[in-house]
């Protein structure tokens, strides 16, 4: 039996258990490598690592939170424990960074790099950051389909530590080549430095999503669909004007509402129709979410669409 309610889609399950298990490979291997080397770069590498398997498991949990269906205590779903979830994992970013500028500093005071274990300190780098690229693009590519916030934010952090990785890979190969141990605390803190910025960029966002901030993207493309049908010229079915549009996030879903004016004379079921038919196309273009109309009469004695479409009305 699985530990995965049934509602988590399968691509995502696996998806999130793959970034675990590779977290956890790739942790042992880093902190391995720097027991070897004692490299200030390979700590500030191994420490995101830690962060990539506490942020995994988190995942795995808000994912399944995620897509429990909306209930009586919930009724928008509980699709925002994604938000928490990448603000969660920004913030272990940051102390993960922080630590690893400690250890830098204290790398610079005392040394502590151990030049005859480079070369397995170099290897074992290589290989992890071919795999945290590789799995890191596969999770920011099905993030983005799925439109996960929390695949696309572990799809990220992985990321980033190959990026750290490759930090780190540099400075052993320049220690290796020119003798220098400064090198290495140098790039420790170039990487930490690098992990706040993504850790900060994730919290922003998060913060952004929790407060219902409206994305842009989201404004343009519904601001687009409401006005083709503006107007008797427009697409059917045809309305006098909108306003009121208001939209937001709760994870992956949408949530939109908006007011549409018609032909006062028109009966309500018709303005019922008109109203689904918006709402439906609206839901089909923003994929997972609820899009609400509230139908009004138009008092706009110039209105275009009332003296064409009224009056056909009226005739027919």
């Amino acid at each position: 039996m699985s530990i995965w309610p049934t509602h988590v889609p399968k691509n995502e399950r696996r998806a999130a258990m793959v970034a675990l298990l590779v977290s956890l490979v790739l942790l042992g291997a880093k902190f391995f490598a720097y027991l070897l080397t004692g490299s200030a770069a390979i700590f500030s590498d191994a420490l995101e690592s830690i962060v990539n398997v506490a942020a995994a498991a988190f995942a795995i949990y808000s994912l399944a939170v995620a897509h429990t269906p909306a209930d009586r205590e919930h009724p928008y779903g509980h699709g925002k424990i994604e938000f928490f979830a990448g603000g969660f994992e920004g913030g272990m970013i940051l102390l993960a960074s922080v630590l690893a500028i400690g250890k830098a500093v204290d790398a610079f005071i005392h040394g502590g790099i151990r030049d005859q274990n480079l070369t397995v300190g170099i290897l074992v780098l290589s290989g992890g950051l071919v795999v945290n690229a590789v799995v890191g693009l596969a999770l920011l590519r099905l993030g983005r389909s799925t439109g996960s916030i929390t695949l696309q934010a572990d799809g990220k952090h992985l990321l980033s530590d190959a990026v750290s990785s490759a930090f780190a890979l540099v400075a052993l190969v320049l220690v290796r080549l020119t003798g220098k141990d400064w090198i290495d605390p140098t790039v420790a803190i170039v990487v930490a430095i690098y992990i706040a910025g993504i850790g900060i960029a994730l919290i922003r966002h998060a913060a952004a999503g929790l407060m219902d901030r409206q994305d842009r993207a989201d404004q343009q493309l519904l601001q687009k669909i409401l006005n083709s049908h503006v107007g008797p010229g427009g697409a059917e079915p045809h309305i006098c004007s909108f306003h009121k549009l208001r939209h937001r996030h709760s994870g992956r879903y949408h949530w939109v509402d908006f007011h549409i004016m018609m032909p006062a004379d028109w009966d309500i079921r018709r303005g019922h129709e008109i109203a689904s038919a918006i709402e439906y196309e609206i839901e089909q273009a923003l994929g997972e979410g609820n899009a609400t109309a509230h139908i009004e009469p138009c008092k706009d004695a110039d209105c275009q669409t009332c003296r064409v479409l009224g009056a056909a009305s009226q005739s027919g």
